[in-house]
């Protein structure tokens, strides 16, 4: 399997997939196929190179990168490149790629021949001007049915008459394949409609080849080409570590090896660590308002669970002490010795486990609406909650994952459908929606596995345990909110229980409500507060 890493560049990060091993082949895996697929492909047709696939500027992990024309677009691939030490190795760059790759010679990054796969079919697409319908977010989730067939289409049709089956080409992605470049793509849908724009474009403005580059059909004679090329290169250095930007409020994105897998993280701040633990069942990006409000006086790390968003995704029976283990691995390996928690849902029991169980690591927890509800209600949730969500060859479960996180703020639990079970906490807008179901996405038929053990939890257990200074909280919107009157019953000395004035990272929540909150959790950690 390809691993990923991230690189900074002076106001972006791009993100990178490494697979096999010897010298290094630069990959630009064009615009219907995921960098990570694509690298594992190659690693597997190409032995004795060293793939390096790149997220395109505008997808998966590279969406803060950005140019509006195909010369700077490769200048930010180039400047990706040096950075990771990429110097005068080949390039190999498939379908919609070929524009920018032609054009990485302009910005004084010179690859060491250049092998355009499968422009045959981007000329085809050309000549139709296949370009993606608007990819604008809906209310209706419609926008990633409309994504999902017209990338299955890219692969499945003849590129040059949409009314027929190719006949030869590549074989046609599994739907976890096509599932993967999907999600990276809708990422950010709209610049990935406008890069596919651009370079199409450029693809019906170009003629000929330029010096230097080769089309080649077919992996087979891509490695036939690559074979004499590797003759006296040296074998890949090791990656260089991210970094974070100049500015240190800026949020930037990392991966931590531990013993258990690859760890995703968003990180912004200095000074004392914060270990922040996202609710299940998505990605960390939900808690972006609380980095940002709280990266002035502390560095704030916020993971991925292993299962979760864009961490590894072990196969093993997951509980909160297993996530808990995770966290304290992941301290390990960024070598914090002492920390401090914030945690919410099936984070605050991750914090709280963490807490009771390793309070020599632990100077203070904040634990927003753990999990205090009757036991025959959490059995119901375990029946009833986490239907089955895997990729299906027509998208279907897009419509589904659309659905179930809307539904989540509608009604409590999502699948009691009825007046009593109604929320107040409104629909967010279908940007935000967009958002959270893609987190959803990216944990995949894995997405229940951290959630479900926060209903199996034994949270009043651990509670009385607690000797490490704790704030527990929760904001009115917050459907685990009226846990607070048994917190209070339980929580030891050093214990403040409190609600607060918003859950900051629901969307929709007052600006002020925000702030206040965010103080909130300041005065504490600073232990300014009444504990």
């Amino acid at each position: 399997m390809s691993t990923p890493h991230y690189v900074t560049l002076a106001d972006s990060q791009m993100r990178v997939w490494r697979s096999g091993s010897g010298p290094d082949l630069l990959v630009l895996p064009g615009l219907i196929e995921a960098a990570s697929v694509c690298a594992d492909r190659l690693a597997g047709a190409l032995p004795g190179w060293t793939v390096t696939a790149l997220d395109l500027p505008g997808t998966g992990g590279s969406v803060t990168s950005w140019a509006n024309d195909v010369a700077g677009l490769a200048r930010l691939i180039a400047n990706a490149a040096r950075r990771l030490g990429l110097t005068a190795c080949p390039l190999l760059a498939f379908d919609l790629a070929a524009p920018l790759a032609r054009a990485l010679p302009t910005t004084g990054w010179q690859p060491d021949g250049v092998l355009l796969v499968d422009t045959a079919m981007a000329e085809g697409w050309s000549e139709r001007d296949l370009r993606p319908a608007s990819l604008t977010p809906r209310a209706d989730g419609t926008h990633l049915a409309v994504l999902w067939a017209h990338l299955r289409d890219a692969h499945v049709l003849e590129p040059r008459d949409a009314s027929h089956p190719a006949r030869s080409g590549a074989p046609l992605p599994a739907p976890p394949e096509l599932d993967a470049m999907l999600r990276s793509a809708a990422v950010a849908p709209d610049r990935y409609g406008a890069l596919w724009s651009l370079c199409l474009d450029a693809m019906r403005a170009e003629t000929g080849s330029a010096a230097g580059e080769s089309r080649i059909d077919g992996l087979a004679e891509v490695a036939n080409r690559l074979a004499p090329m590797a003759a006296g290169r040296k074998a890949a250095a090791a990656l260089p570590p991210a970094r974070p930007f100049a500015d240190p409020l800026r949020v930037w994105h990392d991966y931590a090896d531990t013993p258990h897998g690859r760890i995703h993280l968003r990180r912004a701040g200095r000074g004392r660590p914060l270990l922040a633990f996202q609710s299940a069942p998505g990605s960390s990006a939900p808690l972006l308002p609380l980095l940002h409000g709280l990266a002035a006086e502390r560095e704030v790390i916020a993971p991925d669970y292993l299962g979760n968003g864009e961490s590894d995704k072990p196969e093993r029976a997951v509980d909160i002490g297993a996530l808990a283990d995770d966290m304290l691995a992941l301290a390990d390996a960024l070598g914090l010795d002492g920390f401090d928690l914030w945690g919410t849902h099936t984070g605050a029991l991750v914090a709280l486990d963490l807490t009771v169980r390793h309070p020599e690591r632990i100077g203070r927890a904040v634990l927003e609406a753990p999990v205090l509800i009757p036991a025959d209600f959490s059995a119901d949730i375990l029946d009833h909650y986490f239907p089955p969500l895997a990729a299906d060859r027509w998208g279907l479960h897009l419509l589904q994952a659309w659905n179930m996180r809307r539904d989540m703020f509608l009604f409590w639990p999502w699948y009691r459908q009825e007046r009593a079970a109604v929320r107040d906490i409104g629909v967010p807008t279908a940007a935000v929606l967009h958002d959270w179901t893609m987190g959803l996405l990216a944990s995949g038929s894995h997405y229940d596995r951290s959630y479900r053990a926060a209903f199996r939890y034994d949270t009043r257990a651990a509670l009385v345990r607690l000797t490490r200074p704790a704030l527990i909280c929760a904001g009115p919107a917050d459907m685990l909110v009226e846990g607070l009157a048994e917190a209070k019953t339980l929580a030891p000395p050093g214990t403040e229980v409190t609600p607060t004035p918003a859950t900051v990272w629901y969307p929709g929540q007052g600006a002020q409500a925000v702030q206040e909150t965010i103080d909130c959790y300041a005065a504490f950690l600073n232990g300014k507060s009444e504990a």
